[in-house]
């Protein structure tokens, strides 16, 4: 099994672009950052908002670090014919937590299936090509117990790794979240122990 990545790329920000016609057809992609699925769907909602006269609106969406959180979907064109031409443009361009909804206006001529592959696909690429990219760590997020006694300590590791400290709560302990990167986490934890001669505690809730 390959080790998660650390750092991924995904869309910087929402864009569209509209290759010319074929055979009358327009077609309109867009495509942008979603972190969720919710933010992927609502992102399509807006799409067919935009455009609400239009009679299809293929998309897919690739989430998480890895990618492996995907959906496509037709939206009534020919079974196979859209959703998964647009989700390879995203897997072959390599950026996730990414969505990109192709917007047709049929202009009278049938494409048939390989014609409507080509057409979603090459929207959805040509869009993608176009669209500003963003490199994202992958982030971890650490909750950590200590007694108020190491807090001068706590703030030290803190500092010197420029992280902050949220969510925190006072009771018989402190206890508060961080987010460390990835490749960052063990050593933060292992400074957290360290500096208080291993009284701090530390848990990964999931990543951030």
């Amino acid at each position: 099994m390959s080790a998660a990545p650390d750092r991924f790329t995904t869309l910087a920000g929402a864009s569209r672009y509209e290759p010319d016609k074929i055979k009358g057809s327009r077609f309109i992609a867009c495509v942008g950052p979603a972190s969720t699925a919710e933010e992927a769907a609502q992102f399509v909602e807006s799409v067919r908002e935009d455009f609400d006269d239009a009679r299809h609106v293929g998309f897919a969406w690739r989430l998480g670090a890895a990618g492996d959180v995907t959906r496509s979907s037709d939206d009534g064109e020919p079974s196979g014919s859209t959703g998964r031409p647009i989700l390879m443009q995203i897997e072959g361009h390599e950026v996730s937590n990414a969505v990109a909804a192709v917007v047709r206006y049929f202009g009278g001529v049938k494409l048939g299936v390989g014609g409507l592959m080509r057409a979603y696909g090459g929207a959805a690429g040509q869009a993608l090509d176009r669209a500003e990219l963003l490199q994202v760590e992958v982030q971890v997020r650490l909750r950590c117990m200590h007694a108020y006694g190491d807090s001068g300590a706590i703030q030290g590791v803190l500092a010197a790794w420029e992280l902050t400290a949220q969510d925190e709560e006072y009771g018989e302990t402190v206890s508060f979240s961080v987010d460390v990167g990835l490749r960052a986490v063990e050593a933060v934890e292992t400074a957290l122990r360290d500096a208080t001669g291993a009284r701090a505690t530390t848990d990964r809730l999931k990543g951030a």
